[in-house]
């Protein structure tokens, strides 16, 4: 397998690289983080109209660019370095991944070209008060009526769900499968309540349902078959967002030790300090490894991508926040004050460790997938 990028691929990396250092500062993650929404809606349609960051995996027939997603992950990594304020992860990889996986043309045609532009914003509505990622969670019911469905119960910690225009909900029918449905954001019934969260720079939402009206998308097989599908595919894609936050905060930490200096030295030339940054090194060129093998395999519909996912989630949200941490011991007492960007990092890293599944979650369910003893393992470890 070719681990190197194209050249398209590196100009598409250049190119987002440097959108974000003009359009996302600092100064702007802060502005955002206190916003209403928490992120630019006339930024997002650039990035979907001038750019066509939203579209990269989207079919040119539903107003994508047809790519796939090596070049989602290569734009995740730089938005992990920038630490973007922006539903990219929710609408460009969740609620896309979710129509591209499902049988549902009708709905691929009503609702990618709007999410490929950046003119609308999706979401997934999965985990509950359990936050489980998988079937045994789902407990909001969805039952037909007159033609129609009708959801009811709550969904937590929903990616953006406060202001997604699309919001593809995870229901369990009255024949106890499981269901996916497509749900207006402004849908009657629909409550959506902001969550306070640890990581100001990506919202979640409580969603309530009180018999809100929704439309089954149609699956192959349980509708939790396409829910794992997606999920392992976004698994995959936050893991080169990770990549991206460690690689900066490394940078950060090593261009710090070059000017801070103790005892007449600059701290980088210490002997502890030294070893500490090449092995935070060591892990995020790992991970990146990991990550960059990941995206090959999901790409390439590889049957090994479940395990690889797993793998790759688990030591990408390892290396994160070990790099996060170095980073804020790096730069001393003043990496803890609210106006050094090292705390953002380190806040992004944590959440991002437990989104889609912590990596002890994936390590058992990597065991499982390659047919070991999940208690044998973990014995090993």
């Amino acid at each position: 397998m070719d681990f190197a990028f194209s050249e398209e691929q590196d100009q598409l990396r250049r190119t987002v690289r440097a959108f974000l250092a003009d359009t996302s500062p600092e100064t702007e993650t802060r502005r955002l983080m206190e916003t209403p929404e928490g992120f630019d809606r006339a930024l997002w349609r650039r990035m979907g109209g001038e750019l066509g960051l939203q579209g990269l995996a989207v079919p040119e027939e539903y107003g994508g660019a047809g790519c796939g997603l090596v070049e989602v992950g290569v734009v995740m990594e730089e938005m992990g370095r920038a630490l973007l304020c922006a539903p990219f992860l929710s609408s460009a990889v969740l609620a896309t991944t979710t129509l591209l996986r499902s049988d549902d043309e009708d709905a691929r045609k009503r609702l990618l070209p709007g999410l490929a532009s950046g003119e609308s914003v999706g979401t997934l509505a999965l985990t509950e008060d359990s936050a489980r990622w998988d079937a045994a969670g789902v407990r909001l019911n969805a039952r037909a009526s007159d033609g129609c469905w009708l959801l009811s119960g709550h969904k937590m910690f929903v990616l953006d769900g406060a202001t997604a225009d699309v919001v593809l909900t995870v229901a369990r029918t009255d024949d106890d499968g499981i269901g996916v449905f497509s749900v207006d954001g402004d849908a009657p019934g629909l409550t959506r309540t902001p969550l306070p969260t640890m990581d100001p720079t990506r919202r979640q939402a409580r969603l309530d349902y009180a018999d809100v009206p929704a439309t089954r998308l149609r699956t192959h097989g349980d509708g939790m078959d396409l829910v794992s599908e997606v999920l392992d595919r976004a698994a995959v894609a936050l893991a080169a967002e990770q990549v991206g936050v460690a690689s900066r905060v490394l940078d950060m930490a090593v261009d710090y030790a070059k000017v801070r200096h103790q005892f007449g030295r600059p701290i980088g030339s210490f002997q502890a300090v030294k070893h500490l940054l090449a092995d935070v090194l060591l892990e995020v060129e790992s991970a990146r490894a990991a990550a960059h093998y990941a995206l090959l395999a999901a790409e390439g519909d590889d049957p090994d991508l479940p395990g690889v996912a797993s793998l790759a989630k688990a030591f990408c949200s390892d290396a994160c926040l070990r790099a996060t941490a170095e980073n804020i011991q790096v730069h001393g007492g003043i990496g803890f004050t609210w106006e050094h960007p090292a705390h953002l990092y380190l806040k992004r890293a944590k959440t991002s460790q437990h989104l889609f599944g912590d990596p002890a979650y994936h390590r058992e369910l990597l065991a499982r997938r390659i047919g070991l003893d999940a208690v044998t393992v973990e014995g090993a470890a």
